[in-house]
């Protein structure tokens, strides 16, 4: 595997490196320096966001594996594995009746 290059607290494969500032950014007025401290900020910023996703993804599988492990085989009482599904968070109730709208499109 090859050496991981530091750019600020990121460790960038020289490959991903080089086709950013040779091929991605050229022409586009974005400068390198600002590319990286803006991606390094946004990494940053949402991994432990992303951690977070990831355990409760963990969880809901978790969740999911045990009830198909106590009820194997097709699923006989759709009402109970809905009620199951929207108890552990997986189903959510839709929201009330909004509306969205658009202007200057």
């Amino acid at each position: 595997m090859t050496e991981a290059v530091k750019i600020h607290h990121l460790h960038v494969a020289p490959v991903l490196k080089a086709f950013i500032e040779n091929e991605v950014l050229p022409g586009t007025g974005v400068d390198t320096s600002a590319f990286w401290a803006g991606f390094d900020s946004l990494v940053s910023d949402l991994a432990p966001k992303n951690l977070a996703l990831l355990k409760k993804r963990d969880e809901l599988q978790t969740a999911l594996d045990q009830w198909h492990q106590a009820n194997p085989g097709p699923i006989s009482n759709m009402a109970a594995y809905r009620t199951f599904l929207t108890s552990i968070g997986y189903l959510v109730e839709p929201p009330a009746a909004c509306q969205a709208t658009t202007t200057n499109v």
